[in-house]
């Protein structure tokens, strides 16, 4: 898939699912309650002005204005930052491959689950480094996948038996760069840029919820978007027929995510 074909379908999917990454992850706790947005601003050290790079529906941006930073979001889809623009005006329809913003514009840069979906990704670095400013930081909530329940491993079986079936068109291929989920990989991106090695943690995060609550986070994913309307349908019918045996005696169905948290700054800037 071509750089545009990419971002194509990223505006494509983010318009059909408007708010779908703050609606999966907004109700998501750690071990010790906080959500996955509440860890990043957590990481977030020293005031000053903070860029909200991927903003989405402006759920982060929300969090980072009520502790008192000056934010900015950036965003490909413009469906979402019709949503962000309802809530916070400093949002700007744009690509990370080419920031609009002045050099050493920003103290810090955050971002929720977008930075290892992102293609020319060690250009994308290269942008940060140049907007923020000399010893500037930047704090990344990365995907790390499913946590090993039950859930997953049900609604991963079933997705391998619907893909086997549909044409190789309406497959996705892998999105991102693969580097940028681990951390030796992220510090092979961001090092030639001007940072610092990263520090980095996992942490889980407790999505247990109704039936529907559970599909409705298992089945936002990128993988079923193209796939046609007989095969997703199938394809649900097939999860609610079997995952209520996974329930526990709350009557709710186990399912956990594993983030990566991921920090660090710049001590140089990159040529």
């Amino acid at each position: 898939m071509t750089r545009s074909g990419r971002e194509t379908f990223f505006r494509a999917f983010h318009a059909s699912h408007p708010a779908v990454t703050s609606r999966s992850f907004g109700s998501g706790r750690s071990a010790d309650g906080r959500s996955s947005y509440e860890l990043l601003c957590d990481e977030i050290t020293g005031a000053g002005r903070v860029l909200d790079l991927a903003c989405g529906d402006g759920f982060l941006l929300d969090l980072l204005t009520r502790r008192g930073y000056p934010a900015t979001g950036i965003d490909l889809s413009s469906a979402d930052l019709a949503l962000a623009r309802q809530r916070f005006a400093t949002v700007v329809e744009g690509r990370a491959q080419q920031l609009p913003f002045a050099d050493n514009t920003f103290d810090t840069c955050v971002s929720h689950m977008a930075f290892m979906l992102m293609s020319e990704i060690d250009q994308v670095a290269a942008e940060l480094a140049r907007v923020l400013r000399p010893g500037g930081q930047l704090a990344l909530v990365l995907g790390g996948g499913p946590a090993g329940d039950e859930a997953y491993a049900l609604f991963g079986k079933l997705l391998r038996e619907i893909l086997a079936e549909v044409p190789a068109e309406q497959q996705l291929p892998r999105l991102g760069d693969k580097r940028a989920r681990n951390q030796a990989g992220l510090d092979e991106i961001l090092a030639p840029a001007g940072f610092a090695p990263v520090r980095w943690r996992t942490e889980e995060i407790d999505l247990s919820g109704s039936l529907e609550q559970v599909w409705d986070f298992v089945s936002v994913t990128y993988n079923l978007f193209p796939l046609g309307e007989s095969a997703s349908r199938k394809l649900k019918t097939a999860f609610f027929a079997e995952a209520p045996a996974l329930a526990g005696p709350d009557g709710l169905i186990p399912l956990a995510f594993q983030v990566h948290l991921a920090s660090t700054r710049t001590v140089h800037k990159g040529h």
